[in-house]
């Protein structure tokens, strides 16, 4: 990445290596960052806390009228297809092996 980027994850935590983004940031090859989630949620690097280029927010990405609605429709219809069927729509890999796929 080029010397003075923005970084921003709003993605998954563990997509970010946050002792190597604070070294990134105090070498300043990353100028600033913003994050949404975090490596080991709810902890936060304290170096990131405390860095003044840096912006923390409280995993609120998906507070919006329209995501909560998308997020809400999703989940009755994957209650009702486990019911139905014994299958999942969204399988997440601690439910694997477990007769949901």
């Amino acid at each position: 990445m080029k010397p003075g980027a923005v970084v921003v994850n709003t993605a998954r935590g563990p997509v970010m290596d946050e002792a190597a983004l604070v070294v990134a940031l105090n070498e300043g090859k990353v100028r600033s960052a913003g994050m949404d989630v975090f490596e080991e949620e709810p902890k936060i690097h304290p170096e990131l806390v405390a860095n003044k280029n840096v912006i923390l927010l409280p995993h609120v990405g998906t507070l919006t009228f329209e995501t909560q609605k998308a997020m809400e429709v999703f989940t009755i219809a994957n209650v009702r297809r486990a019911v139905v069927e014994g299958k999942l729509n969204g399988l997440v890999p601690e439910q694997a092996g477990h007769g949901w796929e």
